[in-house]
């Protein structure tokens, strides 16, 4: 069946089996890689992306089901001149990071989280990204970052660039 989405601002399609899910589909047709897969059974939320603004995990959902929606995973959440989002910036600056395998995840996580739960405390910040694992437990830099992320955020909603 051919599936289009919206990707990271282009419009994209692919043919693929019923049974594709979302990240097979970023990850193997559209070649976008930085989405990974870590356990294949959503516990693990490294293949995390936005769907019409709205984290979720993408192994666990068929591609098919999003036929029509807009997607945007790691590759495209900066700008397209490079400039980090401001929550990758946050990442980068306060090195919420340790191997890197589930830093994407966490990224598109923490968009949504400061998007839809702005001014979120470190318990709050903790709770909301419980869906998302660290295995170098890299954790107290990841909220770090989610809460300078958020800032920046709030602050670039606040001013928008003419």
């Amino acid at each position: 069946m051919q599936v289009q989405l919206k990707v990271n601002g282009q419009n994209r399609s692919a043919d693929v089996p019923a049974n594709t899910l979302l990240v097979q589909m970023l990850r193997e047709q559209l070649r976008l890689t930085g989405t990974h897969v870590g356990c294949d059974t959503a516990q693990c939320g490294a293949c995390t992306v936005l769907v019409n603004g709205r984290a979720i995990k993408s192994c666990n959902t068929l591609a098919a089901q999003h036929n029509g929606a807009e997607v945007t995973t790691i590759e495209g959440l900066a700008a397209a001149d490079g400039t980090l989002h401001p929550m990758q910036a946050a990442f980068k600056e306060c090195h919420g990071l340790q191997c890197g395998f589930c830093t994407p995840g966490m990224v598109m996580s923490a968009v949504d989280l400061c998007t839809y739960h702005p001014g979120a405390t470190e318990p709050e910040i903790r709770s909301l990204l419980d869906g998302n694992m660290c295995r170098c437990t890299g954790y107290q830099n990841i909220v770090k970052a989610v809460q300078m992320g958020g800032q920046a955020m709030a602050g670039a909603m606040a001013h928008p660039q003419a």
